[in-house]
């Protein structure tokens, strides 16, 4: 049997290898870094969820698997809502998201007002380039300071798309692993996923943030055990 992990944004392999070390006791671990990730070049163009699941696809095809188990942490999850929500030439058998992404963020009223500001600034410094750069690098967020041109394009395709419509489309048993403490994709999200996937199953992980795996290992290892039918 094979297990594919899909990253989450901005990260390395390595934040997933003791993960997929204890995987690696009972599956084919596959553990590729995306496009613009790691050793993979960024893409010529900027690419959206789709895109990433068409990478995913092509990279399966190249290693003739037909079948795989799916671990998506973060961005990963949401590029799993795309696979997932309909019929492949590879079939997924089960499914972990873990502190997935996917559902657009609750806009508050401040929020409404932040973006509005930033967009007002954004325009009125575009004939002022290096004073635009300035103003984008002082206002937005980490991920998007930290990210080049054509992955900051990404990012913004990523984050305006919301696939929360995707998911009653996916047939296959969803375990879900969120950090009670998650500030980068809040437990409410994992409430959507839990309420619009048919088969889904919603394990919080007490005090974790974004990483629960990485910062509760031990129980996240259990609970996965238990999902796949390898308990000790």
């Amino acid at each position: 049997e094979t297990a594919l992990i899909l990253q989450g944004w901005g990260t390395k392999a390595a934040l997933y290898r003791d993960l997929a070390k204890h995987l690696g006791r009972y599956f084919r671990v596959l553990l590729p870094e995306l496009p613009g990730f790691g050793e993979t070049p960024e893409p010529k163009e900027a690419m959206d969820a789709f895109d990433y699941a068409d990478f995913t696809l092509d990279f399966l095809r190249a290693l003739h698997v037909k079948k795989t188990h799916l671990l998506g942490h973060s961005n990963g999850g949401r590029i799993m809502l795309v696979l997932c929500s309909e019929q492949r030439d590879i079939e997924f058998d089960k499914l972990v998201f873990l502190d997935a992404a996917g559902v657009a963020a609750k806009k508050t009223f401040k929020k409404k007002v932040k973006v509005l500001l930033f967009k007002l600034g954004k325009t009125l410094l575009k004939p002022f380039p290096k004073a635009l750069e300035a103003y984008r690098q002082k206002k937005g967020s980490a991920d998007y300071r930290a990210a080049s041109p054509v992955m900051r394009q990404t990012l913004v395709k990523l984050v305006n798309k919301d696939l929360t419509e995707l998911m009653p489309k996916i047939s296959r048993p969803s375990l879900l692993i969120w950090g009670t403490a998650d500030a980068d994709t809040p437990l409410y999200m994992a409430k959507v996923f839990e309420a619009k996937i048919p088969d889904a199953g919603l394990v919080e992980v007490p005090g974790a943030g974004h990483y629960a795996y990485l910062e509760q290992p031990g129980f996240v290892f259990r609970v996965l055990d238990s999902f796949f039918g390898h308990l000790s």
